[in-house]
């Protein structure tokens, strides 16, 4: 059974997300794991809205195969059901719009996004999905759309929740029922309670930010604090707001922030609750109102910063060079100032970025005369002077910043660098007590991310086990252990990959040993790049590697090896998205390594290069960006696809050696959908470096689909023999050219010579294969048979495609279901006791059987015997 649930407390976001999920999932039963807030069970039982759900006393948790969790993805949140977590195969799907927390359950589908309302989510994946709702529904996903970003005005709000609330405007969605429902009006009770949260508000100047408290007390529960509280906020005008309200020997208390430097989220979780950082909530037990108040006072002086702006930090005046300026000059200014980012200007306005270390790699490869603007990085992440401090420090982390320029008007104002940002928190440490309290360190969470979870929850045990055991041998070692790479990416987006490579700070050679030694694993290295192989007694392999950095001789070539971090050993790799590493040490074990904004991209869908030079090292990155674009989804980033499209006006993919390009090439063509990323390469004539007359044109895209159509066609045949598919799609792509110029191609792709043997028979003996396919449609089984036999695989599944005739297609298909499969009931040794001497004369008389056979002449053993007795009387005895 598929269960859909949310959070406890349940308000018109969640009740929304309920709705829109069981469109998603039809077959799935709602349960609520707790109550729902007032607004949403007057709007139930007033609008009658028919909302099947389940009874939590009659739920049968055993039959529980996969609970979807909507605006929740923490197990405190969903009350009882927590419980099923620990069902061993439970299928989680989450989707939520809350900030990552180390605690949040880990699903095998996650659909997360930053975003106001999970409502907005839903919006979103229905709209794709083209499932219509009706106008009550669209009025209920406007509901928690508006209720959850306060009318669109919360600072949480995003774009997508505007396009969001429009949509479902269009769809019907009625305001009037929205507002009715949202502003209620207030009972005698939440009147009273309301005065009283008034007239007890009590304002504190915390780190120079004024923070409002109000306190009350009542002898029986009443709902709606969270509306009680917008409205006091409101009412007063106030930017951080803490409710604290005694009902029912629980204190419920409600956050309500305007500013970055208070995180209501963050302090709600000091007391087991959670939300967002403008909005959050939390039930306390075992204190008083007092010691509740005074608890959250001590947390407020520990957590909240002192509020400050970019401009009290920033850099100013800055260094800028224009655009049309040099590689060479930008370096000579770098080592004059001792600098190692440069704005770019474009007059008066910032056009771009320079980095040192792409200065650096373009003057190793003899750039030094070009302009700045070809290598320059486009896509900026700006401030203004007003931006508060803690939104820097956050952009900063999160996107491995370590020059943040301050604009205003386009215009320049000054730089906040790393070291501004060390320097600030430094002076601000320094302002604290030296000695925490023991209490004030325990409970704190940490600021990584930890992706233990995952790894339980997605992983087979054998693949846990094996990288624990990993983690361990590196502490024996005294060495920190790594999985890095495309295993992360994979992990983190919920597809299958078992690729194991390991990365360890240190001798990965000496480490592959000590591991093999606990798994009885043979060890194959390679001293010079220090890597190693390790296969363990079942045929699974463990790829192990030094942290290692690396160089290039000239553009295309390939690397030079240095054992190097594990920070440099990612940036070394082709996009954001395969920097991501998970560190496997016991301590601490799972927690995720993101230097890059690989996380970001993940979450964005975009395939982006590390550094600008990216495809001057190594051309083929272009080819792997459109592989991953195709296969994920993804889109390319505006900066890569600019980088590309120089790497094609410099020619470097002309000086690609054969062996990289046909590696990339047979990887393209193993892909689900390779006709999308040739259509890419195409767009960035790529595909000219292997030939200038190939060409993607609309007979070209036909002829690929129909080739994956054959292909998914001989799948379901269960033939022992399986085609090289790769092969298949290059025949396809070289089709077109004189036999000459396809030769030339084989020859340039520096195939092994067996297999480029075999592709120049292919070329030219599909094309005879195909005339004599054409020219006799009327064919025997035998004759068909006599002239496919000695073809390929790879030819037959190709011509299948490619052939516009019926006739040629149903005489392959017939072959490869049925005649490929037929055979003699006699063999040699039956020849051989019926008194015929062995020699040639046996290849003719089993060929004259099997031929007989397939043009249904004879069916049985006796009409065999019959036939030799018959055709060949000259060779038996006498």
């Amino acid at each position: 059974m598929d269960l859909i649930t949310t959070h406890i407390n349940a308000d018109f976001d969640a009740l929304a997300s309920m709705v829109a999920a069981s469109k998603l999932y039809p077959q799935a039963r709602l349960i609520f794991s707790g109550s729902q807030e007032r607004n949403v069970r007057e709007f139930l039982a007033e609008t009658r809205y028919p909302l099947l759900t389940e009874k939590m006393k009659k739920l049968d948790f055993e039959a529980v195969t996969c609970l979807i969790l909507v605006d929740a993805k923490r197990a405190s949140r969903i009350g009882p059901l927590k419980e099923l977590l620990k069902k061993e195969g439970l299928e989680v799907h989450i989707y939520d719009h809350h900030p990552a927390h180390p605690k949040d359950i880990a699903g095998k589908v996650e659909v997360l996004k930053e975003v106001g309302a999970t409502s907005t989510i839903f919006v979103g994946l229905l709209r794709e999905r083209k499932i219509p709702f009706n106008p009550m529904e669209a009025t209920i996903l406007a509901l928690g759309i508006y209720e959850e970003t306060g009318f669109l005005t919360f600072s949480s709000t995003t774009e997508e929740d505007f396009h969001a609330a429009a949509y479902l405007l269009s769809q019907g969605a009625n305001l009037s029922m929205v507002s009715d429902f949202i502003r209620r009006e207030l009972t005698a009770e939440q009147v009273s309670l309301l005065n009283e949260l008034i007239t007890q508000s009590e304002s504190y100047v915390i780190n120079g930010i004024p923070v409002v408290i109000s306190t009350a007390s009542l002898e029986k529960y009443v709902g709606d604090l969270a509306l009680l509280t917008h409205k006091l906020r409101d009412m007063e005008n106030i930017n951080v707001l803490f409710t604290l309200v005694r009902m029912d020997n629980r204190i419920h208390m409600v956050a309500r922030s305007r500013l970055d430097a208070v995180d209501a989220g963050e302090i709600a979780q000091e007391f087991g609750g959670g939300g967002h950082p403008t909005a959050a909530s939390a039930t306390i037990k075992d204190l008083t109102l007092y010691e509740a108040k005074e608890k959250l006072l001590h947390l407020l002086k520990e957590k909240v910063q002192p509020l400050r702006y970019a401009r009290d930090i920033m850099t100013t005046p800055v260094k800028i060079i224009s655009e049309e300026f040099t590689i060479g000059g930008a370096s000579e200014i770098m080592n004059r100032f001792g600098i190692t980012t440069l704005p770019v200007v474009q007059g008066p306005e910032l056009v771009g970025l320079i980095r040192r270390e792409v200065v650096d790699k373009a003057l190793y490869h003899g750039l030094e005369g070009a302009p700045v603007k070809e290598y320059m990085s486009t896509e900026l992440q700006t401030v203004n002077p007003d931006t508060p401090l803690p939104k820097v420090q956050r952009l900063m982390m999160e996107r491995g910043l370590g020059f943040l320029p301050v604009v205003e008007r386009r215009r320049l104002k000054g730089a906040i660098t790393r070291a501004d940002l060390l320097r600030y928190y430094y002076e601000d440490m320094l302002r604290r007590p030296t000695f925490l309290q023991e209490e004030e360190r325990e409970g704190g969470q940490p600021l990584t991310r930890n992706l233990s979870n995952y790894i339980a929850n997605r992983l087979p045990p054998k693949i846990q086990a094996l990288l624990r055991l990993a983690g361990e041998v590196a502490d024996q070692v005294v060495t920190n252990c790594y999985i890095v790479g495309g295993f992360v990416r994979d992990l983190l987006l919920g597809v299958e990959n078992f690729d194991v490579d390991l990365v360890v700070e240190g001798d990965g050679i000496a480490y592959a040993e000590a591991l093999a030694s606990h798994l009885q694993a043979r060890v194959r290295s390679h001293k010079k790049f220090g890597t190693a192989v390790l296969t363990l007694p079942d045929g699974f392999k463990v790829d192990v590697a030094s942290a290692r950095t690396e160089y290039y001789e000239h553009p295309a070539a390939l690397p030079t090896v240095e054992h190097s971090s594990i920070r440099r050993d990612l940036y070394r790799r082709d996009f954001t998205i395969n920097t991501l590493a998970i560190k496997l040490n016991r301590k601490p074990f799972g927690e995720l390594i993101d230097f890059f904004g690989g996380q970001r991209d993940l979450r964005d869908k975009v395939i982006r290069v590390i550094h600008s030079l990216s495809f001057v090292d190594d051309p083929t990155r272009a080819l792997r960006a459109a592989r991953f674009e195709a296969r994920y989804g993804f889109r390319l980033a505006k900066h890569t696809v600019e980088l590309i499209q120089n790497a094609v006006a410099l020619g470097l993919f002309q000086k690609l050696s054969g062996k990289r390009l046909s590696t990339e090439l047979s990887l393209i063509f193993q892909e689900g959908h390779p006709v999308q990323i040739l259509k890419r390469l195409e767009e960035f004539r790529i595909l000219e470096a292997i030939h200038p007359k190939i060409h993607l044109r609309k007979e070209a895209i036909g002829l690929f689909e129909r080739i994956r159509e054959v292909l998914s066609w001989h799948s379901l045949l269960f033939r022992r023999a399986q085609p090289q598919t790769w092969q298949i799609y290059l025949l396809a792509l070289l089709s077109d050219l004189h036999p000459a110029e396809a030769r030339a191609v084989i020859r340039k792709l520096s195939l092994s010579p067996k297999v480029a043997e075999k592709l120049g028979r292919d070329l030219s003996g599909y094309r005879s294969l195909s005339r004599e396919l054409s020219r006799r449609p009327q064919l025997s089984p035998s004759q068909v048979y006599r002239l496919l036999m000695d073809h390929s695989l790879e030819i037959l599944l190709f011509l299948m495609a490619k052939a516009p005739e019926e006739a040629v297609k149903r005489h392959i298909s017939d072959f490869l279901t049925h005649y490929s499969k037929v055979t003699t009931a006699l063999r040699g040794d039956d020849l051989m006791r019926m008194g015929i001497k062995p020699g040639p004369i046996y290849r003719d008389i089993l060929n004259s059987l099997l031929y007989a056979r397939l043009d249904g002449k004879i069916q049985t053993r006796e009409g065999e015997v019959s036939l030799v007795k018959k055709a060949f009387a000259a060779y038996l005895p006498s």
